[in-house]
């Protein structure tokens, strides 16, 4: 039974954010509005994004909870460049965010693939790092709506074939990820790194090199959200997606991604950011108190990590299964 719930996370996932949504849409008609719909989705959009990055991370066994800060700070610096230099093309400044983010996540593996200190270790200490410069660029102040031109504003919230432009990047993101994994040689690196590192050292694939390829990655992917989640919120200020990226670990953990690396999908991790989202719009709609939110989104989390790992147990104890019959009849032949 357990094995069969893991091998179809994805499908009952998504049976469960349609029949959400359907039970809310029968007490609140107007939740399942599609002009609701769109809009709960582009919410969704950067934190699918960030989720992205974070699960080719998760996948070689790594975390990266940095990425929320980094978004903080790429988002502070192109808001303050924009302010005093308005004259910069949005282009070049969504360039200098994605840039930024890369060379952020390369000190994140090059920490983690060289001196061998843990990811969780790396990260918290750099997220700390990025916060206080932050702090050190803006002297504690805020860049408001106001100080910001209307091309900087203006990008996310434009309209393509009736979606936001910043629904379509989380789209662009999901498709681009999801190639990459499945087709790409280093995609397919990035799981065997993290599923069996002694399998991949005798493939010829650097266990370490591709941790620190997945951290490239996801800091390019946070610092490409630094733009996009000021420009969505017109603010830049210190405290910018404090503790965001616990929703974002929350979302691949949900969408099935192991914390123990090697497995998951992107439509799993898609998944998971699209319950999250449903579940924060949903409930204050319902009326269930901020306390309650929080302690069913804790359930969910909880829950979707004893699956995980009931999972991972499960396949393990296939493997030795196979290798004992294997012993076996290799003593009857000899």
């Amino acid at each position: 039974m357990w094995q069969s719930l893991f091998k179809h996370r994805e499908a009952l996932l998504a049976g469960v954010i349609i029949l959400m949504v359907a039970v809310i849409g029968s007490r609140v008609p107007s939740f399942v509005s599609p002009g609701n719909l769109v809009e709960m989705f582009n919410d969704t959009a950067i934190l699918i994004i960030l989720a992205l990055g974070q699960m080719m991370v998760l996948l070689t066994k790594g975390i990266d909870l940095s990425m929320a800060a980094n978004l903080a700070l790429t988002g502070m610096i192109v808001a303050l460049l924009n302010f005093h230099y308005p004259a910069i093309p949005v282009w070049a400044l969504l360039l200098l965010a994605t840039t930024l983010g890369l060379v952020m996540g390369m000190i994140n593996g090059l920490l983690v693939w060289k001196l061998g200190i843990p990811a969780i270790v790396v990260t918290l200490g750099t997220m700390s790092i990025y916060r206080g410069i932050i702090f050190l660029l803006s002297d504690g102040g805020w860049v408001n709506s106001h100080q910001m031109s209307a091309d900087f504003l203006g990008l996310p919230r434009a309209a393509l074939l009736g979606l936001p432009v910043l629904s379509w990047f989380a789209i662009a993101a999901v498709v681009l990820v999801g190639y990459f994994l499945r087709f790409s040689r280093t995609g397919r690196a990035l799981y065997t790194a993290g599923g069996n590192a002694t399998a991949a050292y005798y493939t010829g694939i650097n266990a370490g090199k591709m941790q620190f390829v997945s951290f490239c990655l996801s800091g390019a992917l946070a610092g490409f959200c630094g733009y996009l989640w000021i420009s969505r919120f017109a603010v830049a200020y210190v405290d910018v997606a404090n503790g965001f990226e616990l929703q974002v670990v929350a979302a691949c953990v949900i969408g099935g991604i192991s914390t123990m690396g090697g497995t998951g999908r992107v439509i799993g991790c898609l998944c998971g950011a699209l319950f999250l989202g449903i579940i924060n719009n949903a409930l204050p709609v319902i009326g269930i108190s901020p306390f309650w939110q929080m302690a069913i989104s804790g359930t969910v989390i909880v829950v979707a990590v004893l699956l995980n790992e009931r999972g991972n147990k499960r396949k393990g104890r296939l493997i030795l299964r196979d290798a004992a019959l294997a012993r076996q009849k290799q003593a009857v032949r000899s």
